[in-house]
């Protein structure tokens, strides 16, 4: 913890930005200190900034006085990003939720960081555009908070996470310094590329508080199919056959046998005991051509092992298709009290092993362990199902999770691909980067936040 707020820093604060928006009362603060990893710190002030200005004024009193700062959204991130470990100041940014510009001429929206990813898929589809990253939190997760974490979601096989989708960004840097960096254009190599580094940095580098986003135009139509398999080898030899032929599908979903296991406990849905992993699958674009794309997407689809391949003809069909999937959350919130959800990536080859390797980890440790993900790029959701008022479970889950981040990195894969690392994955960074690239890291970071301040204990392990 840092020491207690001084009455003169405090001041500093009402002063910026009103009495009213500047919170010290414990019980105002503490909704302030999680997020949806259900841990909690209580921050010993928030600051409710509502424009860039007062951004910078927040930081700039923070570093003057080595207050930590945690700059925060609507907390929907699963991994302790926003949970402020050494009290300090949590700067809000949910007022900031301004929709600068949609420009459909030039393909960009220029928005603020509390503007919610469905707030700017709505205002963007006004005009024939979507942004590409559609996290399933889309209707509460803010744009500030993609970018923070890169999120992506199904769409990223064929559209691309946040980085390939953000052109610039305006930040207030933890030295109280206020940057631009990026083009509004889709080309553009002057100088270093400061916006791609302060995606997925979770805060640590610098707060941003504008970005300029890539737009693309809406398809003109969709074809949805799913795949079922006879086990998880023969649906991945299929993921590597639909990713090698022209046609990129735009989402390429996958579910193990476990996962439809547990969803035939609670939902009929037609999927009979002899499915060992499924694959939905979405094609879209003209509407001229589809058909034929989707028959490409099912040829390849047709590997060894298929047992039934189907394809949904109108939208009822369609909704009923996805319904499996959406069949998942509500299914786990019925087998287990909590979940340890990771976003482990592996290339795509290697799918088999990882899932293979889970069954293993899942019979050794006696933990259920249920996974889905996005197989198009190998982001697969790995989901511990454990009693936390088990204190043994909990403790073999503990080994569960440190052996399943081993088996990634042996299998050449990385421990997050869309949720960021925080607190939950900060001490594992190890296993994956070399000491070199960590003290190369850990300068940058000090360049960008000499103090200190920025979200501290996060992303990157203690030196």
């Amino acid at each position: 913890m840092s020491p207690p707020l001084t009455p003169r820093f405090t001041e500093s604060l009402r002063a910026a930005l009103g009495s009213a928006n500047v919170l010290t009362d414990p019980a105002d603060c503490w909704a302030y200190g999680y997020d949806n990893s259900r841990l909690h710190a209580l921050p010993e002030a928030v600051a409710l900034a509502s424009s860039h200005a007062q951004v910078a004024a927040v930081v700039r009193a923070c570093n003057a006085e080595r207050v930590p700062l945690v700059a925060r959204g609507r907390g929907t991130g699963t991994t302790g990003a926003t949970v402020p470990v050494r009290g300090g100041v949590v700067l809000s940014l949910e007022r900031m939720n301004r929709l600068v510009a949609v420009d459909p001429l030039d393909r960009i929206a220029r928005v603020e960081p509390g503007v919610t990813n469905q707030a700017l898929q709505e205002a963007a589809a006004a005009h024939g555009f979507f942004w590409a990253p559609d996290p399933t939190s889309a209707a509460v997760c803010t744009v500030g908070g993609n970018l923070a974490c890169n999120a992506a979601g199904p769409r990223a096989v064929k559209y691309g996470t946040a980085r390939e989708n953000t052109l610039g960004l305006r930040a207030v840097t933890g030295a109280g310094e206020e940057i631009r960096t990026g083009t509004m254009t889709t080309k553009g190599v002057v100088g270093y590329d400061f916006t791609r580094l302060l995606i997925g940095s979770e805060g640590t580098l610098a707060v941003v508080t504008e970005a300029t986003l890539r737009l693309t135009p809406l398809p003109e139509a969709r074809r949805t199919l799913q795949a079922t398999y006879r086990d998880v080898r023969a649906a991945a030899r299929a993921v590597s056959a639909i990713m090698a032929q022209p046609i990129t599908p735009a989402a390429l979903e996958f579910m193990d046998r476990s996962a439809i296991a547990m969803i035939r406990d609670y939902s009929d849905l037609g999927l009979g005991p002899e499915v060992g992993a499924l694959l939905m699958i979405e094609v879209d674009g003209p509407a001229q051509g589809l058909d034929h794309a989707a028959d490409a997407i099912a040829r390849a689809a047709g590997v060894a092992g298929l047992l039934e391949l189907t394809r949904a003809a109108t939208a009822e069909e369609t909704e009923r298709l996805w319904r499996t999937r959406r069949a998942l959350s509500p299914a786990l919130r019925n087998v287990a009290p909590k979940k340890i959800n990771e976003d482990v990536v592996v290339p795509v080859s290697r799918i088999p092993d990882l899932v293979e390797g889970l069954e293993a980890l899942a019979r050794e440790h006696a933990i259920r362990i249920v996974n889905f993900g996005h197989a198009g790029n190998g982001n697969i959701h790995v989901n511990l199902l454990v009693d936390p008022a088990d204190a043994a479970a909990m403790a073999r889950a503990a080994d569960c999770l440190d052996a399943t981040f081993d088996l990634v990195l042996r299998l050449g894969g990385t421990l997050s691909g869309e949720h960021g690392v925080g607190l939950a994955k900060r001490d594992f960074v190890g296993r994956e980067i070399d000491p070199v690239t960590l003290r190369l890291m850990r300068d940058v970071k000090r360049q960008f936040d000499p103090n200190g301040i920025l979200n501290p204990d996060k992303s990157l392990p203690p030196a």
